[in-house]
């Protein structure tokens, strides 16, 4: 099963929207006639891309934390309370710690856990209910090439986005038949604003990566929204990002993780 139709009364709801590849799967969404709830904690940025796209499709704002359990748990409804159904679900809502964990702050890698875990089963799960109830539905988890492998340097974030990436083929495949399609992005390297949440240096950073690795946000949106169009399951945007995770897969772990420690830049002083 492919997208659902987009409908007057149905919306595409995009968490973490207000910037970056949020920001551009709303703009993809609405680019092919869906309209979009835009979910994030900002609510000025959301209600800057709301004007944005509002002259094309509806668009609602509802500025919302999803590490928030209650803030979590009263979303759909106020989605339907404005008159809507959710059609499609984008989990694009991410945060990441980058560095050694003897150095990290408790409180930060606990929040990553809540955000790139637990509101994806929360919000998944409330989504499920309703769509196969419904018989149609499309449900986007956004992922990363790092939860291919352990990603030292990144070692929580990569294990959230391991979790996403199994999390999401297991419902995929008990959902087949229900008319419920689920899909997982896993972006590589793009200029976006995590890095600066993350609180490393971004050139830093892309130094550390080959130039022909980096995607625009965009780019990564279309793949994303291509992959629910056409039922494609799991995909990774770019060829360079798709051989080297592939290639990554192949090395014994004793011979991939000391590469991964000495590429990455969080690192190296270390």
């Amino acid at each position: 099963m492919s997208l659902p139709k987009p409908s007057p009364t149905s919306t595409a709801v995009v968490t973490g929207a207000s910037s970056g590849i949020g920001a551009d799967l709303a703009r993809e969404l609405a680019s092919r006639g869906y309209g979009v709830t835009l979910v994030a904690r900002r609510e000025d940025r959301l209600r800057d891309l709301a004007a944005e796209l509002g002259s094309t499709v509806r668009v609602e704002v509802i500025a919302c934390d999803v590490a928030d359990p209650a803030a979590r748990a009263s979303l759909f409804d106020e989605v339907e309370r404005r008159g809507l159904t959710v059609d499609v679900l984008v989990n694009n809502a991410g945060i990441g710690t980058i560095g050694a964990v003897v150095d990290a702050n408790v409180d930060d890698e606990i929040a990553q856990v809540r955000v790139n875990v637990e509101a994806v089963i929360d919000l998944t799960t409330r989504a499920v209910g309703q769509m196969v109830a419904r018989g149609r539905g499309a449900i986007l988890n956004v992922g990363s090439t790092a939860g291919f492998q352990p990603f030292p340097g990144q070692a929580g974030y990569a294990a959230t986005k391991a979790f996403v990436r199994s999390y999401s083929d297991g419902l995929r495949a008990e959902l087949a038949g229900t008319g419920v399609t689920v899909a997982t992005l896993h972006p590589g390297p793009v200029r976006t604003e995590f890095l600066q949440a993350a609180g490393m240096d971004e050139k830093t950073f892309a130094d550390a990566f080959p130039k022909f690795m980096w995607m625009p946000s965009r780019a990564v949106a279309k793949v994303g929204i291509d992959a629910l169009e056409h039922d494609r399951g799991s995909v990774i945007p770019g060829l360079a990002s798709q051989v080297s995770t592939r290639l990554f897969g192949l090395l014994p772990q004793r011979v991939l993780m000391p590469l991964l420690v000495k590429q990455h830049p969080a690192l190296r002083s270390n």
